[in-house]
């Protein structure tokens, strides 16, 4: 099991915005995408998604909306913004430029 804690730094926003690229979806839709699509070997919860939402928003890498849910609960929906498919791009180059040199490295030693 994983949390923030245990990602690089400014990893759990790209995943964010990976799951956010495909469509909208509320806190739990996003915590459940990225427990799903990880094979549940990330859980993050939410005292770490939140804050991590909280500060893309800010930046306006994405936006929200209040809305119902399927279950006619109130859920604030999140999408992302043009800003952020570009923060998007660029931090996926930076992680496969980081993740090549890792490689180079650990199959060298």
């Amino acid at each position: 099991m994983a949390d923030k804690s245990e990602l690089f730094p400014g990893t759990l926003d790209m995943l964010i915005l990976r799951v956010l690229s495909r469509g909208e979806l509320h806190g739990w839709g996003i915590t459940n995408k990225l427990e799903q699509l990880s094979k549940s070997a990330l859980q993050v919860d939410e005292g770490s998604l939140y804050p991590s939402l909280y500060r893309m928003e800010e930046k306006g890498w994405i936006e929200a909306e209040w809305r119902m849910t399927e279950n006619n609960r109130r859920a604030k929906y999140y999408s992302l913004t043009r800003t952020g498919r570009k923060q998007l791009e660029h931090e996926q180059a930076l992680w496969d430029r980081m993740s090549a040199i890792i490689t180079l490295v650990t199959q060298s030693a």
